[in-house]
């Protein structure tokens, strides 16, 4: 595992001093989709910090799940002035006037974790498809057969496909042979808990509880269905997830959740600030590290994906040893359970 934290780390590390020496004087503006999620917060710190780091100046807006917010506010911030952009598109398909408008003036952007399908945007995340494969393989390794129920995330947001995409490659072998069945899937409207627990307590009231894994695409979704298969008196059953969010490392440790694929968001932040402040100074600085990558509709795009890394159970002390979770607040409730909450 640690090889993977490694690589992540140097990937993101890896944009050299020069950046932060020509970031003086550099405001960067960075477009949220909804600050409410827990991980953004600490992707915001990192940003910061490399800003700072840099000598650029930050600036930023909540567009509160709103895509027409969000251009809004994209606009807004093209008036404040800013030198470039880091856009966490709510809607991909959406957000295209955005990148028009920063265009017109000569702003480069930043697509954070999320997919802009549109060359001018660079295109920094995690390789999701990969996360997807990680998700289905920790929870085919934990429940190799039965009813599957596949929780995805939101249909405005490119990842999703990427992550079910991911997933369908694990178990597509196991369907196949007839040892897995997915009985039901469905997306979850922005991402948002309440809604994956309302489509989890409908898929079980359909499926008669007749439900033995879920493949949940992210810790929010997970943390919904976790809430309703814990009011059936089916916690327990394997469920995946992603983001390291500290609820879900503590069900990871509780037994209720099989996986986290853990994203370390201080890393993404950091190559975030670091590649805003290097673009914003000089738009044409070429990116260390970045490759052109085509979309799945064929657009090409500078690209730079980091290295995700699966918790379970088995390799806890991954995420206390790097100083994401405490060993407390990881171990809170748990008795006699995996180390380091033994």
């Amino acid at each position: 595992m640690n090889k993977y934290i490694i690589a992540a780390a140097v990937a993101a590390a890896g944009f050299g001093t020069a950046a932060f020496a020509d970031g003086h004087g550099v405001t960067v503006g960075v477009s949220w989709s909804n600050f409410q999620e827990e991980r953004w917060k600490t992707d915001e710190a990192a940003i910061k910090s490399a800003l700072e780091a840099a000598g650029a100046t930050y600036v930023s807006a909540d567009a509160q799940s709103s895509s027409a917010k969000q251009l809004s506010d994209v606009e807004s911030l093209i008036a404040q002035g800013v030198d470039a952009l880091i856009i966490l598109a709510q809607d991909s398909a959406a957000i295209g006037p955005a990148v028009d408008a920063a265009d017109a003036e000569g702003i480069p952007v930043v697509a954070y974790d999320r997919l802009i399908e549109d060359s001018r945007a660079f295109y920094l995340t995690f390789d999701n498809v990969e996360v997807g494969r990680m998700q289905a393989r920790a929870v085919l390794a934990a429940q190799p057969t039965g009813n599957y129920v596949m929780i995805k995330g939101s249909p405005t947001d490119p990842n999703a496909d990427f992550l079910r995409g991911g997933q369908q490659e694990i178990l597509q072998e196991a369907i196949d042979s007839g040892a897995v069945t997915i009985v039901d899937e469905a997306y979850t409207d922005g991402w948002l808990p309440a809604n994956a627990q309302r489509n989890m307590e409908q898929i079980l009231t359909a499926k008669d509880n007749k439900v033995d894994a879920v493949v949940a695409s992210n810790d929010g979704t997970a943390g919904g269905v976790v809430a309703a298969l814990t009011a059936q008196g089916m916690e327990g059953i394997p469920v995946s997830g992603q983001d390291g969010d500290h609820a879900a490392l503590n069900r990871v440790a509780l037994g209720t959740q099989t996986v986290s694929v853990w994203k370390d968001a201080r890393e993404l932040g950091k190559a975030a600030g670091t590649i805003a402040a290097t673009l914003g100074a000089d738009a044409a600085s070429m990116v260390e590290g970045a490759a052109d990558w085509t979309s799945p509709s064929g657009t090409e795009i500078k690209s730079l994906f980091l290295a995700p890394v699966p918790i379970t159970a088995e390799n806890l002390s991954v995420v206390t040893d790097a100083g994401w979770i405490t060993v407390e607040a990881l171990c809170q409730g748990v008795s006699n359970g995996p180390a380091p909450c033994n």
